[in-house]
């Protein structure tokens, strides 16, 4: 089923609804696999690159252009026959899953422990490609996606969702780049009971209303478990907690590191920022400033500090902010990100900068979707070092 598509400037003449029978390729980031098709006929030595979705590695499909034109590096498509299947292939639990429904998720037709390996294998890639990892790393090689409690089989455990009101009271989910709406019933990855607390280890967060937070339930605890154990704060370490959120992370620090040690935490949201005043103000020593975090670091805190979060939005912290860190000189940083590409990229800065990442976990936050929640813990390189390659030192 083809489905319509973003409009664009012409780049020659229009391959969307072309089919072509193709070895699908590796996962590549973003929900779909790279699959490589003859364009023309005559020249079937030359190739296009069609990134498709609802495939898996291994398979041979049908692929039907999405978006493309003779002009186009690459096209977009969707697997809408399937001639060999992979031993991985499962029947999509939701009906609206698949080529022309609902674009909400991009792997149910994949078996959940299988989707994992193709989000590790997608870290793993960018690790590699941007951040200049070595492949023989045991951070990169040994890498898994770990499960995380509070999903039902991968359903049923996205506590806040967000649909398209339709008349007569229904509601509706957009096709994948698209602004056509697929009337749902039932989201099956939607759960069953909203969230309407906010409790991590029996510490309760206020959240204003549409604000952020985790969607998934058991996301907050396995984050600050993992961020805490990386860090390994000690009795009087200062904290830097940048993109700090409700104060999530620099509540659970500011009580490993005492009364008596500075604890700062930096939100450029406004709103979220008063509510981590008043999650935090049980906490001696803590402040917390909001604003965009590179002018307020530059303005506010140039002084060291001990430990830094980093948990940024999707789009990264960027060369300017690694930067400001960096000059911060703590012992450690602990990156939380949700982005491979954009954690990736701010990796190879931070060893450009003398911080080589020593650990590394990635959760299954958003099952039945291609997103993955890293956990990277950067360290600053011993003396004699080879700076720069982002990886372990061997």
């Amino acid at each position: 089923m083809s489905r319509p598509v973003r409009e664009r400037r012409s780049r020659g003449r229009s391959r969307v609804g072309e089919r072509f029978e193709a070895e699908v390729g590796p996962v590549a980031h973003g929900g779909h696999c790279v699959v490589r098709v003859a364009a023309d006929p005559a020249e079937p030595e030359r190739t296009r690159v069609v990134f498709t979705r609802h495939a898996v590695p291994g398979e041979r499909v049908v692929v039907e252009v999405t978006e493309g034109s003779d002009g186009d590096r690459f096209w977009r498509g969707d697997a809408v026959e399937v001639l060999r299947a992979s031993e991985h292939r499962v029947a999509p639990p939701c009906p609206y899953a698949g080529p022309g429904l609902c674009g909400g998720c991009d792997f149910q037709h994949v078996a959940l422990g299988h989707q994992r390996d193709l989000k590790a294998s997608v870290v793993r890639e960018q690790l590699v490609r941007v951040a200049r990892m070595d492949a023989a790393d045991p951070l990169v090689a040994g890498l898994v996606v770990e499960a995380v409690p509070g999903d039902l089989d991968g359903l049923r455990w996205r506590t806040r969702s967000r649909f398209v009101p339709l008349p007569g009271g229904g509601r509706g989910m957009r096709q994948h780049r698209s602004h056509e709406v697929v009337e749902i019933d039932d989201c099956l990855i939607e759960s069953l009971e909203p969230q309407v607390g906010h409790a991590v280890h029996g510490r309760e967060f206020s959240v204003a209303s549409g604000g952020f937070w985790q969607v998934h339930p058991g996301a907050p605890e396995a984050l600050v478990d993992a961020v805490l154990a990386m860090l390994d704060p000690q009795p009087g370490e200062s904290v830097l907690d940048l993109y700090a959120g409700v104060g999530l992370f620099a509540r659970f620090l500011a009580e490993r590191v005492g009364p008596g040690a500075r604890v700062v935490a930096v939100e450029g949201d406004r709103e979220a920022a008063t509510q981590a005043r008043a999650n935090l103000s049980g906490a001696a020593k803590v402040r917390v400033s909001a604003g965009g975090v590179a002018e307020v670091l530059e303005h506010e805190y140039d002084e060291p500090f001990d430990l830094v979060v980093l948990d940024p939005p999707r789009t990264g912290a960027k060369r300017e902010v690694v930067a400001q860190v960096a000059d911060r000189a703590p012992r450690a940083v602990a990156y939380v990100a949700c982005d491979p590409s954009a954690l990736a990229r701010d990796l190879a800065l931070f060893a450009e900068a003398g911080y080589r990442t020593t650990a590394l976990r990635a959760f299954d936050l958003f099952p039945m979707t291609h997103h993955v929640e890293c956990v990277a813990l950067l360290e600053r390189s011993a003396p004699g070092d080879v700076a720069g390659t982002g990886g372990r030192p061997h």
